[in-house]
């Protein structure tokens, strides 16, 4: 069995800040899993990555004389992983756009090296790859259905016994170990709906799918789940939220809107947080662009917040449409905020913003992890601190 290292497209990366800051591309979740874990359970084995060096302490590359490489953007599907699984060695699987899918070789490769040396194969059938930020919520719904047909194939549902909960088609509703669902009403005709393992659904939330919350997910008493929505793990989510993805260890446990939007890990936002996805003129959002510094035209009518890891809002903070927030920013106060938040910032656009200090970004940042029972050490202060100095002045 070859190795299986999923790598960063330098391109892609850039366009996927600033999730791809705290973790690799495959890192990123769309639909109930990861990028990795979808790859992880495909070839059935671990998975390591090839990415920035600063991350490679945490996410490390593991070779060995027979290595597969995977784009880390690209989402599996069943004919995919056949051609993917069965690349001859010196051989490259491409895009009909050049984008290199995968690589199969005995020796150690590079992203940066190409496709110098190898033979190219191009793959001519459709599938899917998280190019840009607006992906991961664009893609989502359909990433929900292709891994819950997969969970489903493998194993069984235990069910919903609580007698107050109503349920449509209830054949399209997957309900892992330890899970609670309570008085709720769940709407799975237009979409399956997948409930991880202890996850607590309380009492009067309604849930339309596709939808899926992971293990220890929480949605807070009536909650309002609009269909294409992802609660990673360990997340808690209150209000009414449409079309997002919340990776996982983040809140949104009070009322206020969010849609169409991306929040990273160990993210809160405050009670009666809300964002526009939806510009007045109904002209396609645009989105800062980390490759340029300008302002991206997404193509999308409705586009909302991104929000990197450790970054947190005050309570009434309200998102503009197609708004950028990056890595450990604290953002408060009246109005809407800017369209770009730049990493380690502290304040809000009335009453002024100023550089997060280090130091406290760093304290508040372990605080919250620790609260989860989750490890923050020396190599998450380093990745900070890279990023801290990446971005200064941004």
């Amino acid at each position: 069995m070859p190795s299986t290292i999923l790598f960063d497209d330098p391109k892609i990366r850039i366009q996927l800040l600033p999730f791809t800051y705290t973790r690799p591309v495959a890192g990123i979740r769309c639909g109930i899993h990861t990028l990795a874990e979808k790859w992880a359970d495909r070839c059935h084995s671990t998975v390591s990555f090839q990415t920035e060096a600063y991350l490679a302490i945490k996410y490390p590359e593991n070779t060995s004389g027979d290595n597969l490489y995977i784009n880390g953007a690209l989402c599996p599907d069943d004919h995919l992983t056949g051609i993917v699984k069965g690349l001859p060695h010196g051989n490259a699987l491409i895009s009909g756009n050049g984008e290199i899918m995968a690589v199969r070789t005995h020796s150690t490769w590079k992203a940066s090296d190409g496709t110098n040396g190898l033979s190219v194969v191009e793959y001519a059938e459709p599938f899917t790859m998280i190019r840009n930020v607006w992906d991961i919520f664009g893609q989502n719904g359909a990433q929900i259905k292709i891994d819950y047909e997969r969970i489903a194939s493998l194993r069984k549902s235990v069910g919903i016994a609580d007698p107050f909960t109503h349920c449509y088609k209830p054949e399209n509703i997957f309900v892992e170990e330890g899970a609670v669902i309570k008085a709720s009403i769940l709407n799975a005709e237009n979409g399956p709906i997948y409930i991880g393992r202890n996850a607590l659904i309380q009492e009067g939330s309604m849930i339309q799918g596709p939808f899926a919350i992971g293990e220890n997910g929480v949605l807070a008493q009536g909650t309002k789940i609009r269909p294409n929505t992802t609660v990673g793990p360990s997340s808690k989510v209150g209000g009414e939220v449409s079309n997002c993805v919340v990776f996982g260890y983040s809140n949104k446990g009070h009322d206020g809107y969010l849609g169409n939007s991306v929040l990273g890990e160990w993210c809160n936002l405050g009670a009666n947080t809300n964002n526009s996805n939806l510009k007045n003129d109904h002209t396609n959002v645009k989105l800062h662009s980390y490759a340029t510094n300008m302002l991206a035209d997404t193509g999308l009518l409705f586009c909302g917040l991104m929000m990197g890891d450790y970054s947190k809002a005050g309570i009434s903070t309200m998102f503009n449409t197609g708004t950028i927030v990056g890595v450990s920013v604290n953002v408060f106060g009246a109005g809407f905020q800017n369209k770009h938040v730049p990493s380690f910032t502290w304040g809000g656009a009335a009453e002024g913003c100023m550089e997060y200090r280090f130091d406290k970004a760093v304290a508040v940042a372990k605080d919250t992890v620790s609260r989860r029972g989750v490890a923050f050490g020396q190599i998450e202060e380093d990745i900070m601190r890279v990023v801290f100095k990446n971005t200064r002045g941004q």
